[in-house]
């Protein structure tokens, strides 16, 4: 986001172009350089635990994955949370965070997200509000609210069974936020009694995520920018974009709507390869829907799998949202999803069993569209 603002563009029909001088009253500024991608992209790593692979093996490779993003001159690394889910090695995003800041020198790191319905927001604000003062530029902090998971795992974690609703987050968010600024009003009782966050954060740049419209609303709402989860959500995405851009007002933090678009891609050298890769992870959502966890089944295992015509039936349409193939066809792919949605950012996923071909899929898409690998920490935007 640079630091002037224009309008987001039009709000229904055909997407409006990303608009590239949106933004802030805080510390925004140009980015590194996205070659001739049609948005500057960015990594969200989801620390996959493959078949036959331990927590720790995936953890390495999402530091890995990280020092070779900075390589490839991607924009941003982001990491998730998951709780209590075989396939993934990553329920402490703000731990992860801080080590990867260490192994890495100059691109941004982020949540995608901190459930906030996982956390008291004041620990949130405190967490990201270190690692802000520790690597000052460098930290997003990606906020989201699905809550996830079986009731005993929001018993875990300390919180009802029921889904809070979206004027819970947008509380919660509002804490966020008051503690991050210290912007709480006079007669609220955090300023009363000197409830404060050390160290403040109140240039910390924090996004909103949202798989539909309720995350749209909020990040519309506070002013914020929006990331809209195309790779676990791709049908509601178009009307969350939609309710975004419509209900945006603008914020000290935003003049203008920002949009952040994430997908599942899956790059190889032919098309069959860039298939067969991508079936493991279509595999084992569809298996998750029907209740069993699985860590991700291998390339191997995803083709050998006896699928019923249920599971054949969810698995193509899960492929169908995945952008996959040659370079080129992942170049026209990603180009033809920004079109579509008017992303000012687009956000690559994957899950790829084979971890060299994971970490070759983010290389060939940045020698596709010529990304300039740049470590210099430099003024970056939201």
């Amino acid at each position: 986001m640079e630091d002037t603002a224009t309008p987001g563009g039009a709000r229904t029909g055909t997407p409006p172009a990303a608009s590239t001088t949106a933004v802030a009253d805080t510390a925004v500024a140009a980015a590194r350089p996205h070659g001739s991608a049609p948005a500057p992209l960015s990594v969200l790593d989801l620390s996959v635990v493959g078949e036959g692979d331990s927590a720790a093996e995936a953890l390495a490779h999402t530091v890995a994955l990280a020092q070779e993003a900075e390589r490839r001159g991607y924009r941003r690394f982001w990491v998730a949370e998951h709780h209590s889910f075989p396939a993934s090695a990553s329920p402490a995003p703000a731990v992860l965070l801080a080590h990867l800041a260490g192994v890495t020198s100059g691109i941004r790191l982020g949540s995608g997200g901190v459930m906030l319905t996982n956390h008291a927001p004041l620990v949130v604000a405190e967490q990201f509000g270190v690692l802000n003062a520790l690597h000052p530029g460098r930290i997003d902090l990606g906020l989201g609210r699905n809550p996830g998971g079986l009731p005993s795992v929001a018993q875990a974690l300390r919180r009802g069974d029921e889904d809070p609703g979206p004027d819970a987050f947008r509380e919660q968010l509002d804490e966020v936020l008051g503690f991050l600024k210290t912007e709480f009003p006079e007669d609220h009782p955090y300023t009363r009694d000197h409830v404060h966050v050390v160290p403040g954060a109140p240039g910390l740049p924090v996004w909103v995520l949202g798989s539909g419209t309720t995350g749209a609303m909020v990040a519309a709402r506070l002013g914020l920018p929006f990331v809209a989860a195309y790779h676990i959500n791709a049908a509601q995405v178009p009307k969350a974009v939609e309710t975004y851009r419509e209900e945006f007002r603008p914020s000290k933090t935003l003049h203008a709507p920002y949009l952040m678009v994430s997908a599942n891609v899956v790059c190889a050298e032919s098309e069959p390869e860039a298939l067969s890769l991508a079936r493991s992870g279509a595999l084992m959502l569809a298996l998750a829907r029907q209740g069993r966890q699985t860590r991700l089944p291998s390339a191997q295992t995803a083709a050998e799998h006896p699928y019923t015509a249920e599971e054949r039936r969810i698995t193509d349409l899960l492929l169908s949202t995945v952008v996959h193939g040659t370079p080129e066809a992942v170049r026209a792919g990603l180009t033809d999803l920004q079109r579509r949605t008017g992303a000012d950012e687009l956000m690559l996923t994957s899950m790829i069993h084979d971890f060299p071909a994971r970490r070759l899929s983010y290389s060939l898409v940045a020698e596709e569209f010529a990304l300039s690998g740049d470590a210099r920490v430099t003024p970056a935007p939201m």
